[in-house]
């Protein structure tokens, strides 16, 4: 399973086996990763699952962000050129290592 590796804003380094298939978010959510809400549980509609992606992953996370997810990325407060949802990124071995921060404002 491919290994993920989440960064509280706080700097707590939690890394986790996430099956293929899930989304980045689901991966934190079923193991109590704080710092990822989720608060819609997946559907794209309230940006709590805000990331920033480790710029070595940035072209291999699934492509740019969509309408939407930009759409709400726009009310994210800490919104960075690197920011994602991560209910949006979907895991798949590829994805192995990848890494992704927390913003402050989800604590």
């Amino acid at each position: 399973m491919p290994k993920i590796t989440y960064i509280s804003h706080d700097g707590v380094t939690t890394t986790l086996e996430v099956r293929a298939g899930l989304s980045v978010m689901e991966g934190a959510v079923k193991n109590g990763v704080d710092g990822i809400d989720a608060d819609c549980g997946g559907s794209c509609s309230c940006a709590t699952c805000h990331v920033y992606v480790d710029a070595a992953w940035a072209d291999k996370v699934g492509g740019p962000a969509s309408d939407d997810e930009n759409d709400l990325l726009g009310l994210a407060i800490e919104r960075q050129p690197n920011s994602r949802l991560s209910c949006q990124i979907k895991v798949r071995d590829e994805l192995d290592g990848l890494t992704v921060r927390m913003p402050v404002s989800q604590r």
